[in-house]
């Protein structure tokens, strides 16, 4: 069997995967092979490694089935795959929030095993897993949590959360600012946490 055209082959040109992949269907796989690793990544510090397999399993299964319904003028496919992985992790918003619960007071969780020590040393060695911060994540409302996360998890803009979680830009704005605000207030106004930084457009 032939692999895709060359043409499919680039970034950037998600949509034309999805349209194609209606008549053949093989190709949403490019899709898979492009994206799953980011969302077993984002899946997996917020819920654990062992969560994060079927999350990323089902974003993309979900992904499939759905892909007639994907908005063709988006060129780029990373937040609609964000937003439906929000989703299922949003299902089980009480395990993630028990278990930053359970390290703030303990300090040591599964999930901080997950986030581990390879990202303490990347860009977002600014939001370590310590128990204030849990604690102060665990606090915010699910909607706060998810788009604070995913501008510093998933490192998306805030168009991409906009269209990730299929709200407007204000209100990622508006949840932004509130969360950082929660956090910095939980954490002593802790300036290590993350700055405001000039949005990445």
């Amino acid at each position: 069997m032939s692999g895709p055209p060359p043409s499919m082959t680039r970034t950037g040109d998600d949509a034309q995967i999805v349209a194609q992949s209606l008549e053949q269907p093989e190709l949403f796989a490019l899709l898979y092979d492009r994206y799953a690793p980011d969302i077993h990544r984002y899946a997996a510090r917020r819920l654990g490694d062992s969560a994060a397999d079927d999350i990323a399993a089902d974003t993309f299964l979900v992904a499939f089935r759905i892909r007639s319904r994907y908005d063709l003028t988006r060129p780029n496919a990373r937040p609609w795959l964000y937003g439906i992985a929000g989703n299922l992790i949003g299902r089980q918003r009480r395990t993630e929030v028990r278990a930053l619960k359970a390290l703030a007071r303990t300090g040591h969780d599964p999930v901080a095993v997950s986030w581990g020590e390879s990202w303490v040393e990347d860009t977002d060695s600014r939001i370590s897993a310590q128990g204030p911060l849990a604690g102060a994540l665990a606090a915010l409302s699910a909607g706060d949590r998810h788009v604070l996360l995913l501008v510093a998890w998933a490192e998306l803009t805030y168009q991409e959360v906009a269209e990730a979680l299929d709200i407007p830009v204000g209100t990622v704005r508006s949840r932004l600012n509130r969360a950082r605000r929660k956090v910095r207030t939980a954490l002593g106004a802790d300036p290590a946490f993350v700055s405001d930084a000039t949005e990445v457009a």
